[in-house]
């Protein structure tokens, strides 16, 4: 399995774990794509975009290149077979609604922790370290949304961006109290799943914001 040149941390697992986050994310935007009807370029297109923009916009505003698709480009190739293969396993999926949010909440996690490593190896401040890790978890089901024409599911009341907060800081303050990375990254995945599979079963949501009358 290549390394991923762009982080600092090489473990084993977590290279793993990077891979099982782009799977995830891919599979998830294959079935957002067909949802929409889309054709097989435009599911490719829509699991690079969720796969690999989050990872690619966290790199651009902290300044940090080359972009990991751009390091290692099959990446691009591992996103699209992934997606084709959900287009052609969708028909055993049964349950897709509880398929994509399983998928979706494991690349959420685990993109919230190892995007924290990034700011990590750059000497950042802890608040943009959780951040890094926030914004590589997020932005890609944010894009995938809005290329579908949904509102983005972090935007709905769901208990999404607040997983990816405390995923992250459990992974960056494991590594400050000294432990391995490994250890880290098994904390942080497993704190975020559970409170993100808690969240989806008792359907816990943050307060949502009406406001019906015309504000012009």
């Amino acid at each position: 399995m290549p390394a991923i040149l762009v982080y600092q941390t090489s473990t084993l697992l977590f290279n793993v774990a990077f891979y099982v986050a782009i799977v995830a994310q891919a599979a998830s935007a294959a079935l957002a794509a067909g949802r929409r009807n889309m054709d097989l370029f435009g599911v490719c297109v829509l699991a690079c975009a969720t796969a690999l923009g989050g990872g690619g916009t966290r790199d651009v505003i902290l300044g940090h290149y080359p972009l990991s698709w751009v390091a290692a480009p099959h990446l691009l190739v591992v996103v699209c077979i992934a997606a084709l293969a959900t287009v052609m396993l969708s028909r055993f999926m049964h349950h897709l609604r509880w398929t994509f949010l399983l998928l979706d909440a494991l690349g959420l996690v685990i993109f919230s922790t190892i995007g924290c490593d990034v700011a990590i190896s750059m000497g950042l401040h802890p608040i943009i370290v959780i951040i890094s890790g926030m914004i590589t978890g997020i932005v890609g089901g944010i894009l995938r949304d809005i290329l579908c024409n949904d509102v983005p599911l972090v935007f709905t009341g769901q208990l999404y961006a607040i997983v990816s907060i405390i995923a992250g800081g459990v992974y960056y303050g494991a590594t400050v109290l000294g432990m391995s990375y490994d250890v880290a990254l098994i904390s942080g995945i497993a704190v975020g799943m559970t409170l993100r599979v808690v969240a989806i079963v008792y359907n816990v949501e943050i307060p949502k914001f009406s406001y019906e009358r015309d504000p012009r």
